[in-house]
This record gives C-alpha cells, structure tokens and sequence, in this order.
C-alpha cells in the first residue's frame, strides 16, 4: 500500500470527528486499550486527554469500536480481493477511502463470493459479448445480434437476450457509486406509506391506536423516531401495511442509464430494449435494494433517537434530589389489594411493614389512619414516599389528613412525596430482591423500594433493569443491544459522578463503580460481612481478586465515611495524596483545619503544586474536593405540593395554575403529573416565550413545575398544560360517542417525538398533534 492510498490513522480520523487534537484522542484511546474506564479517564486524567468530558470519551469509545472493525472488515475484504487476483491499485484507493461499512460492502459486491446467479450463467453460456455489443453500439438490432448467439446452451434470440438482459442488472446492481447514489437519492426523496393491513385490521377495536396511520404518507428523511417506531409496531402486530416509494423512477432510470452508458433519448435501434432493461434493472434489483437500505437507515436514525431521548430521562432520573438518611415510609397504594406500607431507617434497613386497607371495597379509613399514625410515632418517620400509580391521590389525601393531623397536635409532622414507581414491580419480583428482602412477601418489598428512592433514587434504581424503568419512548421497539449499551453508560456515569459509600453500597451499585465488576462488587460485600466495615479506601487490597489495576480505576469514586483518613470521604483519588500533602506543607496547617475552608483554599495557586504527574487540572480538582469534601453533585431535596380537592381530570378547570412533577419528556414535550392519575401534557411550543428545539433545555424528569392548564378533555382523558402561566385557557369539551372515541392510556403514556416540526405560537392549537404524537389516538 502506498502513502497516497494509505487511509488518515485512526487516531487522526478520531481527532477530526470530535475536532480536538489528535494528541488528546491519541492519549484517550491508550488509556481506554488499558482498560481505563470513561469515568477514570474523565476524572483522574484530564492531563493526558485536555480534559475531554465523559460524553466526548463515550463518543470516543463508541467511533473506536466502530472504525476498528470497519478497518478490520476493510482489510478482510482487501485480502479476499487479492486471493482472486483481482486487486488494482484503483480498487485498493477506493477501498481506503470508504468510511462506511455500507460503502466497503458496496465495493466487494462484484467480487463478494456468491451462488450461481441467472447472470453467471447467461456468462457461462457465452452471453456477455451480446450484452457488450448491444451497451456499445445500440444502432444495432437487438434480436439480429442476438441469433448469432444461439447455441446448445441458448435455445433462441430471446432467451440470448433475456440472458444478455440479466448480465447488465447484475453490472447495474454491483455499481458501487451507482448503488451509493441511487440509495441517497431514495432517502432524500422517498416517502413512507401506511395502510391498513387489511379490512379487518382497519376495524379491530384493537387497532385503533395506529388509527392516525390509517392514512397516512410522510417524507422518510423528515419522519420523527416516534412515528417511524409507531408505524413499525403496527406493520409488527399485523395492523399496519407499510410501503417505502423514492418518488420519481424516470429519475432512477436516468441515473442507471447514466451509468451503464446508455441514452435513453437516442433513436437507435436498441434504446428501446436497453430502456427496458434499465427499467427492469430498478423494478427487480436496485428499486428492492435501496428500499431496504432506506427502511435499515429509519430504523436505526429512530432508534438513536429513542435511545437518546431514554439517556436523557434516565440519567435525570438517577440524579434526581436525594431526601437524605432520613426515617420514611413507603406507600405502595391500591384499591382491592390495600396498600403495602414500608418503613426503613435512614440507612434504608426495613424496621416494619404491614398492610392497611383504606379505600373501596373495605374502606377502612380511620384504622388505616390510625396504623399509620402508630408506625410514624414508633419509628420516628420523617418523610412519606407515595407511589404514584393506582390509587395515589386516595393513599396521599390519607398521608395529608395523618400529617395534618400530628401537626395539629404540636408534633412534628412527617413531610410527604409522591415517588415514580417505575420499575418497582420488577424489582419486588427480581431475584435480587428476593436475596435483599427474603422475608418480606413480594407485595412489600415494592414499598420497600418507594422508600428507598426517595431516600437515594440512584442507590434504589442501579437494582432495576433499566429499560424497565420507562421513562422512554417506545424502548420495547428499540434493538435491545443498542438500548442496553447506551442505558449502561448513563447508570455508569451517574454512579461514579455521585460517588460510592463503600460500606453501605449494594452489589448492584458497587457493580456500576468504575472497574469493579459484579463478582468483585459480591466480593467486596462479602469481605465487608466477614470482617467489618473499611476504614480505609487501601483496605480494598484485602479484598480477594481486587488488584492494583481495580484499585486503580475504583478507589476515588468510593467514599469512607468516619475512616481513617479524612480524604477517603473525598473525591481525592489516593494516587494524589502526596499533593495534598505538598499544599498542607505550605500552608503550615493541618487536614482537618483546611478542609473546607474556602477562603484558605481559593487563596492558593494550583500551579504551584503542579508537576509532572499531577497538572494544573487535577490541582484545581482537589483544592476544590478540599473545598468541599464528597459534595453531591445532585440537587438539594425539594417535593411538589398537589392542589387540594384536585384528585381526577374532571376537577381540573381551565385558568388553573398547579404545582406538578415532570414524570417524562420526549421530543416534542414534556409530562407532568398534577395528582389526577394522568398525566398532563406540556407541548414543546407551551415551554417558554421562545424557541425550544429540545425539552431537556428547559425540564428534566423528576423537576417540580408550575404549569397552567390550558386544555381539558374529560371524556378523552386529555390534559393540556403550558409553562408559560400567561397562556390564554381554553374552555373544557364536552364528551363524545363511546364508539367514536379511542381508549386513553392511563399513567405514563409512551412518549413520542416531533423534531421538525414547526412550533406553533399558542400551546392550545398544538395539543391535536402533540396528542396525536404521544400515542393517544386521533
């Protein structure tokens, strides 16, 4: 291979994408080929890479793995080429040059080893000269030309020709700026039909969900993820019958013409037969082809889409407001069933639980109170989680009256909030949970769970599978692969940006610790069991199987609470212990005298302690860890406040202005739950007095809001809200004929997208599609 057809190097192809400089991409990918994790990187060595974030290292470590194997498969397909005999210096440069596997992919197609083709064989017949006189020179008359061509093998003129006809299709098809061509062209200009798969399906009461698509066309480049994941699901579940036009085939035909060289304008004797095979070429191979490739193109752009709009959600969610290690009580409300009550200590130990049935059928209502009132009084319960699915506005008006009632008293009154119990079922039902809480019936640990989040909504969510966790959209349509990685990263980031209690972390947290695997983390609790809690982060090293290189990546994201060394409570990663060191020594003090004082500490330079090891920026790092020794990077703890006799979305009246929870948000919005059991909906374009191309600019999951509501269906269960409280109201509507209706979903609704799409001035005019576009029917 010579320099001219010598591709950029990796690390230089690297650098370009993420426009930094290639020595920082170079560092980054060496310590990521040792081992180091995105977190330690980000963390503990800005030096090496310039301080490339985590988000800049995750799309580092995603391109690395993608470049590599495009050059491991652009390398096999070299090889394969070589062993024909084939390779050209021509073929080699536009080999090196694909930076797509789609590209490689399109150049080996001639040369790809494959069955016996009808093209094969007409060349096996002695066709290929017919197909190259009649491309060459179409003043010729294709069925004369072709009787010369008759043989054993070729029983006529018109099978000569049916074979000439296949040999040039196949050219056509294995046309690798062709195909490329043809396939962008279909993007840019196809569309997406939905039909109903059948009559049936059209009236299936089933199927009125995909009703907005019974009809439905839209540009394939410009369609929202939502609705491509939509109407996937439909043609899934047999409702939906998709079709996928590029417009135009005159346009098609030319460029296949163009390519084979063929004038289609020309009055020769053969344009006529090389125009109908140019046809025929896009009706049977390419047509067929660039369809595929557009329908595998939608699919991936929604799925990115989906995954990022769920990354977005979930680390939100994780990093939510912790309540603290405070006594709770966790409600897991029901009607039937009662509700599952929890408390835990504040080091989320259960200390009780039992069941009380407050509302219909039995309505026990003052004994339910009267529990409650005995375990908050016993345990000295300071918060109360509720969980917000069935029966929650009941079991927080029971909560309120309790509180109001010890408040009444003189006592001092537990504060309530209402917690997302996404998920919670599954965890009850883990085989986690089942070793956590073996004792408790699978009803209980629920509550469990609800308590514990409130307490720490990362330590409680980590357990939790977390797709399950539904804060995303339309995630079961989503390449579980795809989801899991991306998930798997966020809970990765969330953890190790928090940090780790060592000795009171779960498996399932410790796990998500950088470089600590889950048999490590199992390994790390056992030794804790056995021996007793650390009282120093180097205790680790006892810990079998934990070597340096663990200790390495682990030891600055755990934290040792009243241990032996002050900076083991720190983000202070031990290999930096020396410096600080360095800085007691000038500053003729103490740990504990200047730790936390900030006046001392923003009075020193960070380049005065820097050295070849330790620069400038991990200086910085741990004067200002010193500052603020394992400070939480989450927010302080705050809880919204539901308005009082306001328990379903026929209380709710347009004008009101309500105190809310942002429980979700997608792309074109976000939902907020007022306690009516559904949640409203805020429109991208009712989110502030400008442009909002992004929701995720303004909310975040778990956020409490005031929002106004501007629109109220009571029979279609539809909640329209604006935060912008200026908004003008619009009057409630009335109802509609049970059969013309759609059933609207209950609490969490899947959220959709609705990028592109202009945003109207008034959040009232936008709810059709909004709603439309949330998956709430017509």
């Amino acid at each position: 291979m010579n320099s001219s057809t010598a591709p950029k190097s990796l690390n230089a192809r690297l650098a370009a994408e993420l426009e930094v400089g290639e020595p920082r991409v170079a560092a980054a990918v060496r310590l990521l080929d040792e081992g180091a994790t995105v977190p330690f990187i980000a963390r503990y060595r800005k030096e090496a890479t310039g301080s490339l974030d985590d988000g800049q290292l995750r799309t580092l470590e995603e391109r690395l793995g993608y470049l590599r194997e495009l050059d491991d498969r652009r390398n096999a397909v070299l090889a394969s080429i070589t062993e024909q005999g084939k390779l050209t210096d021509e073929l080699t440069a536009a080999l090196m040059a694909a930076d797509t596997k789609a590209r490689v992919e399109d150049i080996y197609l001639p040369y790809k080893p494959k069955r016996r083709t009808k093209a094969q064989i007409a060349r096996e017949a002695g066709l290929e000269p017919l197909a190259d006189r009649l491309l060459s020179d179409p003043a010729q008359a294709p069925e004369e030309v072709a009787a010369g061509f008759v043989s054993a093998d070729v029983a006529d003129a018109a099978a000569a020709l049916e074979g000439a006809r296949h040999i040039i299709v196949e050219r056509a098809a294995e046309d690798a700026e062709l195909v490329g061509g043809l396939r962008e062209r279909f993007w840019d200009s196809g569309t997406v039909r939905a039909r109903p798969a059948s009559e049936a399906a059209a009236t299936a009461e089933k199927s009125q969900k995909f009703r907005d698509y019974f009809d439905h066309t839209e540009p394939l480049a410009a369609m929202p993820s939502h609705r491509v994941l939509a109407v996937l699901r439909g043609e899934k579940e047999q409702v939906l019958a998709l079709t996928l036009d590029g417009g135009d085939e005159a346009v098609y035909q030319a460029m296949i013409a163009s390519a084979l060289g063929v004038d289609l304008t020309a009055k020769a004797a053969a344009t006529p037969w090389l125009a109908a095979t140019v046809g025929f070429a896009w009706r049977t191979r390419l047509s067929v082809s660039a369809s595929v490739d557009a329908r595998v193109r939608l699919k991936l752009r929604a799925e990115a889409d989906a995954v990022s709009v769920f990354a977005k959600n979930l680390k939100d969610l994780l990093l939510a407001a912790p309540a603290g290690n405070r006594t709770t009580m966790g409600l897991d409300p029901g009607f039937r069933t009662g509700v599952k009550v929890a408390v835990v200590d504040g080091t989320g130990k259960v200390v009780d639980t039992c069941a009380i049935f407050p509302h219909q059928p039995q309505k026990q209502w003052d004994t339910a109170k009267a529990t409650l009132a005995a375990l908050v009084a016993r345990h000295g319960v300071e918060l109360i989680a509720v969980g917000n699915g069935t029966a929650s506005r009941e079991t927080d008006a029971l909560a309120s009256e309790l509180v109001g009632e010890i408040r009444a008293s003189g006592a001092k009154a537990p504060a309530t909030a209402m917690v997302s119990e996404a998920g919670a079922s599954v965890y009850s039902a883990s085989a986690y949970a089942a070793h956590e809480l073996p004792e408790l019936d699978v009803t209980l640990r629920g509550a469990v769970s609800i308590a514990r989040r409130l307490q720490d909504p990362l330590a409680e969510l980590v357990k939790i599978e977390p797709k399950s966790i539904g804060v995303g959209q339309y995630q079961h349509d989503v390449t579980p692969g795809i989801l899991a990685k991306s998930l798997g990263a966020v809970v990765e980031d969330a953890v190790n940006a928090v940090g780790v209690d060592l000795n009171t972390a779960s498996v399932p947290l410790l796990a998500r610790v950088s470089g600590i695997t889950e048999s490590l983390a199992e390994a790390i609790v056992a030794h804790r069991d056995k021996a007793g809690r650390y009282q120093s982060r180097r205790a680790l090293l006892d810990v079998p199987r934990l070597g340096p290189k663990a200790f390495e990546q682990c030891a600055g994201f755990l934290r040792i609470r009243d241990g032996d060394d002050p900076l083991d409570a720190s983000g202070v990663h031990p290999e930096s212990y020396p410096v600080v060191r360095r800085i007691l020594d000038r500053a003729g003090v103490g740990l504990a005298e200047i730790i936390g004082d900030e006046r001392a500490l923003r009075a020193l330079r960070p380049a005065d302690f820097a050295d070849d090891r330790f620069g400038i920026p991990t200086v910085t790092d741990i004067l200002g860890e010193l500052e603020k020794p394992g400070r939480d990077p989450r927010p302080a703890f705050v809880t919204a406040t539901f308005a009082a006799g306001v328990e379903k979305v026929a209380d709710l009246k347009a004008g009101m202005v309500l105190e809310g929870v942002v429980t979700n948000v997608a792309a074109f919005g976000a939902f907020v739950d007022v306690g009516v059991h559904q949640d409203g909906l805020v429109h991208v374009s009712a989110m502030a007095d400008r442009y909002v191309s992004d929701p995720h600019e303004v909310v975040r999951s778990g956020q409490v809001v005031r929002v106004k509501v501007v629109d109220v269906d009571v029979d279609r269960q539809r909640i329209g809200l604006s935060l912008r409280l200026n908004d003008e109201a619009k009057p409630g509507r009335g109802g509609t004929r049970r059969e013309e209706r759609p059933s609207a979903p209950k609490r969490k609704p899947q959220p959709g997208n609705n990028s592109g799409r202009r945003q109207p001035n008034a959040a009232g005019g936008s709810m059709a599609q909004a709603l439309k576009d949330a998956g709430f029917g017509r």
